[in-house]
């Protein structure tokens, strides 16, 4: 019964975990699916809308306001930052490369993350802030099952619903709106699109905001786990093994790629750790990336590609 109550706990903890890199992992998905485009820049973005809420709320909080009201006022903040980010980067990056290769566009989007770095240090600073806007004791479930009961923590709680209720509200975007069925119109022929009157300025710079608000809600659950610092970039790494297992255009796959990889990655540290060595949980995912790869190139969810010559 303890062995079976530890299990739980490891897998559960594993499970809440992946959701958290689901988060990030929809950024990539959402403009992915919408426009072709591999976005390198989606940590940056976490960073910097981690950046704009932490100091507005910062600022907000000084000047005498309840709590509810800084918050409210810092998203708000935020949100205004993601906007104007995604209106530059459509307006001076993307527009002027409007029906490039994937290539030319994907190393854009590199360029993109080191002024959105360099912008963030120099007008946020780069200390590392600490965000509270979730609880993050533990609660203990099943006492009366198992012994000391199953450890679980209500950030990663939080995680996982804020991540159903995105999936959910997606899902309907992209399946119900108009706008949503344009975006996966130019995502599939950025010419076919025009030619029909979409137009691709207004489209591309929907999809980076909408990825811009995403990246607001990640930095929001990292900010708190983590604090808000520079680090939080590198979750586009951490991201990659979800989107190639999950599908680079699927948003349930985004999900699910995130909790095989964060299951795999607790269960493996914890039951394999001591026969290999620790920082298991740092490869584990890019070996299961590889492994999905040799089979399903296009991910366990994502769009068969048939090319015909």
């Amino acid at each position: 019964m303890i062995l079976l109550g530890q299990i739980l706990e490891v897998l559960i903890s594993g499970l809440l975990s992946g959701v958290l890199y689901s988060l990030v992992a929809l950024g990539f998905v959402l403009i992915y699916k919408a426009s072709g485009v591999f976005n390198f820049a989606q940590g940056a973005m976490v960073l910097l809308a981690g950046l704009a809420l932490v100091r507005s709320l910062d600022f907000v909080a000084a000047q005498g306001f309840p709590m509810w009201t800084a918050i409210i006022l810092g998203l708000t903040f935020a949100a205004a930052v993601m906007t104007l980010s995604a209106y530059v980067i459509e307006r001076f990056v993307l527009g002027p490369l409007v029906n490039q290769d994937g290539l030319t566009l994907f190393m854009s989007t590199i360029g993109v993350t080191f002024v959105l770095e360099g912008l963030a240090q120099m007008v946020f600073g780069a200390e590392i802030y600490p965000l509270k806007l979730f609880p993050t004791d533990a609660w203990f479930l099943a006492e009366s099952i198992f012994p000391g009961g199953i450890l679980l923590n209500k950030l990663d709680v939080w995680g996982g619903l804020i991540a159903g209720v995105l999936v959910a509200g997606l899902a309907v975007f992209f399946q119900r709106t108009k706008t949503g069925r344009a975006l996966r119109a130019v995502a599939d022929d950025h010419s076919a699109a025009q030619s029909v009157g979409i137009p691709i300025s207004w489209i591309w710079f929907v999809v980076w905001l909408v990825a811009g608000l995403v990246a607001l809600v990640a930095a929001t659950v990292w900010g708190t786990k983590l604090g808000v610092q520079f680090s939080i970039t590198f979750l586009a790494l951490k991201a990659l093994p979800v989107l190639i297992i999950g599908g680079f255009t699927s948003v349930p796959g985004a999900i699910i790629g995130g909790l095989i990889i964060g299951a795999g990655e607790k269960l493996a540290e914890v039951y394999l750790g001591p026969f290999m060595g620790g920082g298991i949980e740092y490869w584990f995912g890019y070996v299961l990336a590889l492994v999905v790869l040799m089979f399903r190139p296009q991910g366990l969810f994502g769009e068969r590609i048939i090319e015909r010559v």
